[in-house]
This record gives structure tokens, sequence and C-alpha cells, in this order.
């Protein structure tokens, strides 16, 4: 989740069954591995956010970003129910890290419903480094074609993209906010592993993301 200036985290090492990740690790230097592996690029049209599908009875850690920051989720609909728990938990995912670089807190809630292993450690890094960049962010993020493949029962990949054009960096301590125009690395394609613990939450256990990818430049 670079904003134009924030130092680049190491990114997530991908496994041999990865679909897709994210988590906030970043391979800046990958942009050649923009086609996702078997995955079904037909896509979905149907508009829906992750808090309206794939509604449960599980007790989930309550997120809520402020006012000047929103996570936008664009055709976020798969073909099926399990599919769509799935992406709904990995956009809970991406929104459980926003806030904790929002609220300046490498360790949250939502972090540890929401991440496991190698992706929880370094989702705990990548907030960190905004904690040691001295910033945060504000605007929009526009999460989109999004992209689902079932391994089997209990875990699976996701890819999307995101577009960071309308979120910039704030400096924390004076809430200067750097404007810089943005460019293709406002794009990047996020590749995640998910697995279903006994409760029942997809939670991502690994990732990567390629800034600049082709696969999401608009």
């Amino acid at each position: 989740m670079k904003r134009r200036s924030l130092p680049v985290a190491a990114a997530f090492a991908a496994t041999t069954a990865l679909l897709l990740t994210a988590c906030g690790g970043e391979d800046d230097n990958t942009k050649g591995n923009d086609k996702i592996a078997g995955a079904d690029t037909s896509g979905t049209t149907t508009s829906a956010s992750p808090s309206a599908s794939a509604s449960d009875s599980i007790e989930r850690p309550a997120i809520t970003l402020p006012d000047d920051v929103e996570d936008v989720f664009e055709n976020w609909k798969a073909a099926d129910a399990t599919q769509d728990t799935v992406l709904a938990d990995a956009a809970r995912a991406q929104t459980a890290i926003n806030d904790a670089i929002l609220k300046g807190k490498s360790e949250t809630p939502g972090l540890t419903f929401y991440y496991k292993g190698k992706a929880l450690t370094t989702s705990v890094q990548w907030v960190e480094k905004w904690l040691d960049a001295g910033i945060t962010y504000t605007g929009t993020t526009r999460y989109y074609s999004p992209k689902v493949q079932m391994f089997d029962s209990k875990s699976a990949g996701v890819s999307f993209c995101a577009d960071e054009t309308k979120a910039y960096n704030k400096d924390r301590k004076t809430s200067e906010v750097d404007k810089t125009p943005a460019d293709d690395d406002s794009y990047v394609l996020y590749n995640t592993r998910l697995e279903k613990n006994q409760r029942g939450v997809w939670q991502t256990s690994d990732g990567t993301s390629v800034r600049g990818s082709k696969t999401c430049i608009q």
C-alpha cells in the first residue's frame, strides 16, 4: 500500500499453490509477472460490497475507517456463495491493515483476526514501515477486478487490483497531505492465499503484490 512516497516493504514470498497476494507486502520489481495463472479472466459485472455479501454469525472485530478515508470494493461479487465468503474476508483483511495504518498500531484485533502466519508477520512489518516514516494517509482506495480460485474446501486464492490515485500520504504530526500526482505505480496487483480456520474465517496466509502492474493500470 505505497501511496507515492512510502518506503517499499519486503514482498511476500509466493508459494507454488498461490493464486494471488495482498497484505501490504510489495514487490516493485516484478512487473513482468502480471498474469494470474489459473484464474478465470472473465470476471463479474455485479456490483456488491463485502458488507452486503457473505453475511454470517461469526463474531468479528469492529473496524470503522475515519471519515476522510474510504475503501471502495467494486464488483466484489463471485459466482457462488462459497467464493463470495472468500472474497468478503479478503476485502475485510485489506480494510483491517488499512485500519492498523490509520490507527498507528501494528497490533490490532483486525490484523490477528484476518491474517495468519507469514502474512500476519509481513502485515505487522508493513504497518511499522508507515509508523517509522511518520505518515498515515487520507482519501479513497478502489479495489476492483477480483478473481477467486478454490484450491480445496479450506484454501483459496484471491487476486485483485487497487487504484490509489485518490489516496494520499499524510504527515502524522502536521497532518500535511502530500498530493504528488498519481502515476502507474498508483495501481497495484495483489495475489493472496487464504485458509479457512475452525471459526469459518478465511484468513490471509500468504501473498504478493506488484506495483505498476499492467494488469491493473487504467
